[in-house]
C-alpha cells in the first residue's frame, strides 16, 4: 500500500480520534497530518509557517477537509488550493456533518473530488473510512505531485 500521507484537516477532536481509529481498525497504515484549521492546513500544504521545512516530496496522497472550520473555513481552503498550481490536482474528499445542499454545491462547484456526509454510527463511519481510505490511496491513480 502507498504510504504517502493523507492530511486531515478537522477541528472536532473526537472527529479526528474516530477518523484515525477508522482508518487503523482498516489496516490503513499511512502516516496522517492533522490540521485542526484552514489557516493550519494551507500552511502545511503550502509549506509556510511551522511547516516551512517539509520536504515537497513529502506531499499528501489525499486531503481529508471538513467544512465547518475556524480562522478559515473548508470552502475557503479548496478555492485556495484549486487556484494554485502546487495544489490544484491534490485530490480532496469533503468530509463532513453538513448536510446543507449549498455546501454539497459549493464543494464541487470550488473541485472537490468526493463529498461525504459522516455517519454518526461508528461502524457505518469505520465503513466510509475504509473505503475511502483504499479507494484514494490504492484504487486511484494520483496526479503527479507539482513542487
Amino acid at each position: 500500500m502507498d504510504r504517502r500521507t493523507i492530511l486531515l484537516v478537522e477541528d472536532n477532536p473526537d472527529d479526528e480520534a474516530l477518523t484515525i481509529r477508522a482508518l487503523k481498525a482498516s489496516h490503513i497504515l499511512n502516516p496522517v497530518v492533522v490540521a485542526h484549521d484552514g489557516v493550519e492546513a494551507l500552511d502545511y500544504l503550502f509549506r509556510e509557517g511551522a511547516w516551512a521545512g517539509r520536504s515537497p516530496a513529502d506531499s499528501p496522497a489525499v486531503a481529508l477537509l471538513d467544512l465547518k472550520l475556524p480562522r478559515l473555513d473548508g470552502l475557503e481552503v479548496l478555492k485556495k488550493l484549486r487556484a494554485d498550481d502546487r495544489t490544484r490536482l491534490l485530490p480532496v474528499v469533503i468530509l463532513t456533518s453538513s448536510k446543507e445542499e449549498q455546501d454539497l454545491v459549493s464543494s464541487y462547484s470550488l473541485g472537490c473530488n468526493s463529498y461525504i456526509h459522516k455517519p454518526v454510527d461508528f461502524e457505518q463511519f469505520c465503513s466510509v473510512v475504509s473505503q475511502l481510505g483504499l479507494y484514494w490511496l490504492v484504487v486511484n491513480e494520483a496526479p503527479p505531485f507539482r513542487a
